[in-house]
């Protein structure tokens, strides 16, 4: 599997390490300021320059390098852009900051029980998740415990 991770700040940096020192995927990570990708990438990962709000530029990225996934790893406002890219160069999409870009017309807070637990999981076992062979998903056990 291989991941455009966007975002290269504290999120995204921390990604790179777990990446690479689990080898579950291999990664291209991008940031608007290069030099910040490189230090994330740490010689582990390729890195690019990447505007997160030209979303086309996003979709080339996505698929000039083979990439399957998209993981958002940036400020909420550059969703939309990163989602539009994911879904136009046929990639999956995740994001590490579960939240909305607008608000959602019947309102609410988005907590566990809003969370699609059963596909969200299925997606992440399709990529080698340590999850996929636990009895109970996160989202059951974050529920049972709270």
């Amino acid at each position: 599997m291989r991941i455009l991770l966007v975002g290269a700040g504290g999120v995204g940096t921390a990604i790179a390490a777990i990446a690479a020192r689990h080898g579950f995927a291999e990664l291209v990570v991008a940031d608007y300021d290069l030099a910040r990708a490189q230090r994330a990438a740490a010689g582990r990962s390729a890195a690019i320059r990447l505007d997160a709000r030209d979303s086309g530029a996003v979709a080339e990225a996505v698929t000039a390098h083979a990439c399957d996934v998209l993981l958002n790893a940036t400020d909420p406002r550059f969703v939309m852009p990163l989602f539009r890219a994911a879904q136009a160069a046929g990639a999956d999409y995740l994001d590490m900051a579960m939240s909305l870009s607008v608000p959602h017309p019947a309102g609410g807070v988005l907590g566990p029980e809003a969370l699609p637990a059963g596909p969200f999981l299925d997606l992440l076992a399709g990529y080698g998740s340590p999850w996929a062979c636990e009895e109970r998903t996160p989202a059951e056990r974050l529920i049972q415990n709270s």
